[in-house]
């Protein structure tokens, strides 16, 4: 385990929460790039697969949770694209 890897993803893990956020209050997708959060998402799961496969330890729990927050986030873009759709 190397402590620079859990103070990545602990500080890339706090902008998250904000994301989800921001996505449910103002159910709008301005300002976010879901091919960004897609770009994210498959890095958050090569981090899992090499945990599994190479190094499994504690930090896999660290990937895992910030795999779910982009996950959720990318859930709500395409409900806020959905919303916006149907607002027009």
């Amino acid at each position: 385990m190397s402590i620079f890897e859990v103070i990545m993803l602990v500080c890339f893990g706090m902008a998250w929460p904000i994301n989800i956020y921001k996505s449910l209050k103002t159910k709008s997708v301005e300002g976010k790039s879901c091919l960004f959060l897609y770009a994210i998402v498959i890095g958050y799961l090569s981090g899992i697969i090499h945990k599994i496969v190479y190094n499994r330890d504690i930090v896999l729990v660290l990937y895992v949770l910030n795999f779910i927050m982009v996950s959720t986030d990318i859930f709500l873009y395409h409900r806020n694209v959905k919303l916006a759709r149907s607002k027009e």
